[in-house]
């Protein structure tokens, strides 16, 4: 289990004697997730001539603490090549499309498009009944398995933190999580 964060330069090195902090920020952060889970969403992915996984591995294993795998702007490109392949391996293993209706209580119903015909059911939250038209559809989703699904929300999240640090020219660390969150 490995965690990401982004963080002012300047949070790197320690303070002389007597000078104060500069201004308040707040980190970047991944969530953290068992090990399964981050393995299947950073193995594939390539950073620097290896892939993520690996890179973190050999990263973590140079310190007990958080250490620095990307600096900008040396490491820029890529790292936002790095968040594409995340966001890209994301799209490709989302499942199957969905559209998307909701009942007036709030109830969601998602239904394969491949057996999308018009139809009526129940609500099962508050007995309304709900018409399943093509023509109404509320939104477009997509159907996956459930550790799937949280594959793709670790790659979005570490996505993000990589494109916002590299937007904010701050360096990202990683470092090993003691307990899933």
């Amino acid at each position: 289990m490995y965690r990401f964060t982004s963080k002012p330069a300047w949070t790197l090195v320690e303070l002389k004697k007597g000078e104060a902090a500069p201004e308040a920020y707040e980190a970047l952060e991944t969530p953290v997730k068992p090990a399964d889970i981050v393995s299947r969403a950073l193995a594939r992915i390539e950073y620097r001539t290896l892939t993520l996984l690996a890179r973190v591995e050999q990263a973590v294993a140079q310190g007990p603490s958080d250490v620095v795998i990307a600096r900008p702007p040396n490491d820029l490109p890529a790292l936002l090549r790095t968040a594409d392949q995340l966001l890209t391996f994301s799209r490709l293993e989302a499942g199957e499309r969905a559209s998307v209706w909701r009942c007036e209580c709030g109830t969601r119903y998602a239904v394969p498009v491949s057996l999308m015909r018009p139809v009526s059911i129940r609500c099962e939250r508050c007995g309304r009944t709900l018409d399943l038209d093509p023509l109404r559809v509320v939104e477009h989703s997509h159907l996956a398995d459930p550790l799937m699904a949280e594959v793709n929300a670790y790659r979005k999240a570490v996505a993000d933190v990589f494109r916002e640090a590299m937007a904010r020219g701050w360096p990202v660390l990683v470092s090993k999580a003691d307990q899933a969150g």
